[in-house]
């Protein structure tokens, strides 16, 4: 890690990201300890020297697993001495606000005294947009073990079945193929329940002519995917069908847009031009797409209600929508890493046709 540059561009002499209660995906980011440890207490550290990781006794092997130096506490008192001693000649202290408490933060101005505190929230999303080559790998492996997984899924689905009971089939397809834990709560959606863009699954039956709904991720190496396919249980109907093939035209649109340099906001604004020119009109209800990384909204991404230019190695997803409540609805989502020139698919399970479960 190139810690100069991140003092430098934040224009601070030292770094400071707490993991309290509440954890703060930054710690992961800086220190790079992605294979194991939750570290709660724990700081991480960014000075001209490197990082340093301020930890107890219970994550000092986990700690010890990365390239930082590793500093062990053994109480509070010990901590806080640390703490000062590893920043003593810094004045101006990068914080992240949007991950702190109000109560870790009068803590930590508490244990280092008369410094000049700077919000660096805004500054760690920057960063954070651009992936380096290994986010990029443990993406690509969270997207794979999800596309697997999508397609699978069809041969589980049964006819009297509940939406948790699939939803509890896919979590289980995701650490058999080594996810490390769901990237979030797995939707599943059976008949007019799929309307709903953040439905969480219940007891529904699934019955004949059903849209059947799943979006799920698998996290791997504290880094997401995100994906969603739409099937049908039973013959599809004419307005299923129209329904479907018009968000799968959105969504090759979409995809065929991106590279560097698109606004992702004009993504966002075509797809809906597109949809709303259909009889489908005013039925997408969300925006096209958001960043990924190590949080599942990990950044704003292809919505037209800010601009948001596309760089080279941002990851975001494409995920237009159609929903008729009452009836159901439909959403394709894949995964996409920005290329200079164009899109790389990083999701890949079966969209090309409807799929009809018999």
């Amino acid at each position: 890690m190139n810690a100069k540059r991140y003092l430098e561009e934040a224009d601070v002499d030292a770094i400071i990201i707490y993991n309290g209660q509440s954890i703060d995906l930054n710690f992961y980011y800086f220190t790079r300890l992605l294979y194991g440890g939750i570290f709660e207490g724990s700081f991480a550290v960014v000075t001209d020297e490197g990082v340093k990781v301020i930890t107890s006794p219970l994550e000092e092997q986990s700690a010890k697993k990365g390239n930082n130096e590793v500093i062990i506490y053994r109480n509070k008192v010990e901590r806080e001495e640390l703490i000062k001693k590893t920043i003593e000649k810094a004045e101006r202290i990068g914080l992240n606000y949007g991950g702190l408490t109000i109560k870790d933060f009068e803590n930590i101005k508490d244990i280092l005294g008369n410094k000049v505190y700077v919000d660096i929230y805004e500054k760690i999303l920057q960063w954070r947009m651009i992936k380096d080559e290994e986010e990029y790998r443990l993406i690509k492996e969270a997207a794979k073990i999800a596309s697997e997984v999508a397609d699978i899924m069809p041969d589980f689905i049964r006819e009297g079945m509940k939406e948790y009971e699939l939803a509890a089939r896919l979590a289980y397809e995701m650490f058999k193929r080594g996810a490390e834990d769901l990237a979030f709560t797995s939707i599943v959606a059976f008949g007019e329940n799929s309307a709903e863009p953040h439905y969480i699954s219940g007891s529904r039956k699934l019955k004949k002519g059903d849209f059947v709904l799943i979006d799920f991720g698998a996290k791997y190496k504290h880094y997401n995917s995100d994906i969603t396919r739409t099937f049908v249980f039973g013959r599809a109907t004419q307005i299923q069908k129209d329904m479907y093939y018009t968000v799968l035209e959105a969504q090759e649109m979409a995809i065929n847009m991106i590279k560097e340099g698109v606004n992702g906001k004009e993504v966002d604004i075509r797809v809906k031009e597109y949809i709303n020119s259909t009889q489908f009109k005013d039925r997408m209800i969300h925006s096209t797409g958001h960043g990924l990384g190590l949080a599942v909204h990990d950044h704003i991404g292809l919505t037209s209600l800010k601009d948001m230019i596309l760089k080279e190695r941002m990851v975001v997803t494409v995920e237009p929508g159609i929903y008729i409540p009452g009836k159901g609805g439909v959403r394709i989502e894949d995964d996409i890493f920005v290329r200079k020139d164009g899109a790389e698919i990083l999701t890949y399970a079966k969209k090309s046709e409807l799929i009809e479960i018999s």
